[in-house]
């Protein structure tokens, strides 16, 4: 067999295969974050995550604030609060922004 008729061979062989593929059944897409009933999806997961984020935030303001006013003279522990306050929100932001990207991602490409 020569070149050509085997190039022709392995074209008819791809539109017999495009061809299959679209007579089947189409793909339908999935439901995004699907959950059984009573069972929390994505938003709550965020929604518990930011509420958690905030609470150690006004713990950690509580705690300076015992310091600042003399209620405490736990300096160190208001401090460490303070840093895991600050690395949580941090990690929350880069959290948000990754999510932010990825819809703008989603929302650029085409159909």
């Amino acid at each position: 067999m020569n070149s050509i008729s085997q190039v022709q061979q392995d074209l008819l062989g791809r539109m017999e295969q495009m061809k299959s593929f679209s007579e089947a059944t189409p793909i339908k897409p999935a439901q995004a974050f699907a959950v059984q009933p009573g069972e929390p999806g994505f938003a709550a997961a965020f929604d518990n995550a930011v509420r958690a984020v905030d609470a150690q935030q006004h713990r950690s303001g509580e705690l300076m604030a015992a310091v600042d006013s003399g209620q405490s003279d736990d300096l160190v522990g208001a401090m460490i609060e303070s840093q895991k306050a600050s690395v949580s929100f941090s990690a929350l932001m880069q959290v948000r922004n990754k999510l932010s990207s990825a819809f703008d991602d989603i929302m650029k490409m085409p159909l």
